[in-house]
């Protein structure tokens, strides 16, 4: 089954998510919330953006010895899941569902950046 089709569900609350660029966009276009383990390289600076920039997830902590707890990973999935954090990241994730959705219609920011950009190369 299609990782959109399962992010689409209206069951799903949130996705535990490594912070990989092509699983956020997934997730932001859909306006799922997310819970996010990063561990390298760019899921790092993604998890950043995610939380300073779009405000769609909640982060786990790693303990001393580097590792994620099972207490952290249940405060954080009911962070996302209740309570003001998890409304403020809902209300985050449908705010850009909307804007992703706006940026894919056929005069939408997409469109106009593409045919800007190949302007732009067609002038050089």
């Amino acid at each position: 089954m299609p990782s959109t089709r399962v992010l689409a569900h209206p069951a799903l609350g949130f996705l535990a998510t490594n912070c990989e660029w092509n699983s956020i966009l997934e997730a932001i276009s859909l306006g799922v919330p997310m819970v996010a383990f990063p561990q390298w390289t760019d899921q790092l600076v993604n998890a950043k953006y995610i939380v300073d920039f779009w405000r769609v997830r909640v982060q786990v902590k790693i303990n001393e010895n580097g590792i994620v707890t099972r207490e952290e990973i249940n405060s954080c999935i009911r962070q996302v899941m209740e309570g003001e954090k998890g409304k403020e990241v809902k209300t985050n994730a449908i705010k850009w569902k909307q804007e992703a959705k706006e940026a894919m219609k056929e005069v939408g920011s997409f469109e106009r950046n593409i045919e800007k950009f190949v302007s732009k190369l067609l002038s050089s």
